[in-house]
């Protein structure tokens, strides 16, 4: 893989777990959910400088967010140079899907 910048793609369910997430800061506090929002972005761009974190099961990679108690559950794919994000989820839940 080459040392460019890496495209980062969310999955569709990826984004509806995100905008859940941002309804539910919303309502927790004013602006909560743009701060969220932000620091979800953020970190996708942090993985698309460098992606390779470690395989947590499968071939799925997690990356912590940054003050916020969420993983980024991501792959890399290397024929596309594209870091593919599947899930944006609570570090309390076990995520369950199929790839």
């Amino acid at each position: 893989m080459t040392h460019s910048k890496i495209k980062v793609f969310f999955h569709n369910e990826a984004l509806e777990q995100m905008q859940q997430s941002i309804n539910y800061y919303n309502t927790a506090q004013k602006g909560l959910g743009k701060r969220f929002a932000l620091v979800v972005k953020a970190n996708a761009e942090q993985l698309g400088k460098n992606p390779f974190y470690q395989i947590k099961y499968d071939d799925i990679r997690c990356f912590p967010l940054q003050k916020f108690p969420f993983m980024l559950h991501f792959r890399i794919n290397e024929e596309l140079n594209l870091v593919e994000i599947f899930a944006v989820l609570h570090t309390s839940l076990n995520p369950k899907w199929d790839l």
